[in-house]
């Protein structure tokens, strides 16, 4: 029988949503996913027993070597403050920053993958001033630096793959580690930031319930109601790159179905736009965020065009919480 893929998920500076994501995977759950690939869990923070003295043997056992280490799934930030001695997340145990933990880890895993946009690019973690001086594991922001260093590569010879979302969708995780167990996964699997292109060759607009709106430039003005969020409330699924309205979460569900617009949280810096995610922010008028792949002159052109060519039931759905006129029915000619 082949060996299994070992794997150890860790948390760092984080709320722990990712996990609570993961741990919800369903049809089949995470670790059943983790046991059909042929991966052994090592320890995960939520699903093992093993604590304290176990939890550092087991580290022990990885540095040494008497362990192999096939994957590093960090979740959180990298908490590097105060003034760089990572003392605002210590492991007292091993009299260590925990980012002197995460390194040898990663050093010693032959992938490491950020899971979560605090892990791959810093997060929610470091908004603001960033006291914690938090970054990613391989990136900092937008840019490559982070703890590992722009220009890393893991035993296994591929950069941090950064399994972005703020939390990210439980099946990203389970098919980027199935494509890594399987050695099914390298660097042209990747996009620009080293993100598996598996949900990054998508956008957040495909499948969304509410395009027909957006066709039709048909905008709500509120959250509670039916028509496109991208005009006035926030929304940047045009730009934003996953296939959340295609791999539905759970089954059934989307930020955009639940009425909520997506603010592009697979993306470094989405934690800072500038203003309240529920607005969008305009120049003259014209969004700021369009499309990625349309010019704005095109842009503008079509709109204007779009919304004198609005059907009425459309303007009126848009404004409403709910359906108040159906599509209606061309009347039949004679003999037809």
């Amino acid at each position: 029988m082949k060996k299994p893929f070992t794997l150890l998920w860790i948390q760092s500076g984080g709320c722990g949503g990712c996990s609570m994501s993961v741990l919800n995977a369903e049809s089949p759950d995470f670790y059943t996913s983790l046991t059909l690939n042929n991966i052994e869990l090592l320890w995960h923070p939520s699903y093992s027993e093993a604590s304290g003295k176990e939890f550092l043997q087991l580290l022990a056992q990885i540095e040494s070597g008497k362990i192999t280490l096939d994957a590093l799934c960090l979740e959180g930030s990298v908490m590097m403050g105060p003034n760089g001695s990572g003392r605002f997340h210590y492991m007292n145990a091993r009299h260590q920053p925990m980012f002197e933990v995460i390194r040898m880890l990663a050093e010693k895993a032959r992938f490491s993958v950020a899971i979560g946009n605090c892990a791959a690019f810093g997060g929610i973690t470091m908004s603001g001033v960033n006291l914690a001086e938090a970054c990613g594991l391989q990136y900092e922001g937008g840019q490559p630096s982070g703890l590992m260093g722009a220009d890393w590569k893991s035993p296994g010879h591929l950069p941090v793959i950064n399994i972005s979302g703020c939390p990210t969708h439980p099946n990203w995780v389970i098919e980027t580690l199935a494509q890594l167990a399987a050695g099914e996964l390298n660097q042209s699997h990747l996009d620009r930031y080293n993100r598996p292109r598996s949900y990054t060759n998508h956008l957040v607009h495909h499948g969304c319930p509410r395009n027909e709106y957006y066709e039709y430039k048909a905008s709500a003005r509120k959250a509670s109601q039916q028509g496109c969020l991208m005009e006035h409330l926030g929304c940047m699924g045009t730009q934003a790159r996953a296939d959340c309205n295609t791999r539905l979460w759970n089954g059934d569900g989307s930020c955009i179905r639940g009425g909520y617009a997506c603010i592009n949280c697979t993306a470094p810096g989405f934690e800072e736009p500038g203003h309240r995610f529920t607005q969008t922010h305009k120049i003259a008028g014209i969004p700021v965020g369009l499309p990625i792949d349309m010019p704005k002159a095109w842009f503008v052109a079509l709109a204007s065009l779009a919304k004198a060519a609005t059907p009425m039931r459309l303007k009126v759905n848009a404004r409403s919480d709910h359906i108040l006129v159906s599509p209606g029915m061309k009347k039949e000619e004679d003999g037809v």
